[in-house]
């Protein structure tokens, strides 16, 4: 399960509708990649389509899709969103992680 913050919400519907996305529909694709300086980064992006390998969340009205492999690295991972002059953006709070740097944005587990 991977739940979505309320600041988090508002901020992926508001970028969904400016991207072309409904968010009523269209999912918020999140994933993980090598790389980073904690060697697993984190991806997030919108998708109108869901494969037949994803996994499938909703939570807080918004629609996640993740495929099978990342799905491992983010069991009980909160999304949530940090705005204002100090605002990191997108934040994973990923109880996984055994380490991550310091941008926030990679992990190791």
């Amino acid at each position: 399960m991977i739940k979505v913050s309320d600041t988090a919400k508002t901020k992926i519907a508001q970028l969904m509708s400016e991207e072309g996305y409904n968010p009523e529909k269209d999912y918020v694709r999140v994933g993980v990649k090598s790389g980073g300086c904690s060697g697993l980064s984190y991806e997030l992006t919108f998708d109108k389509d869901q494969s037949p390998e994803d996994k499938l969340f909703e939570d807080n009205l918004i629609k996640i899709v993740v495929n099978k492999k990342s799905f491992l690295y983010l069991v009980g991972t909160t999304l949530e969103y940090s705005g204002g002059l100090n605002g990191k953006g997108f934040v994973f709070n990923n109880p996984n992680a055994n380490r991550t740097c310091g941008c926030g944005e990679s992990f190791s587990l």
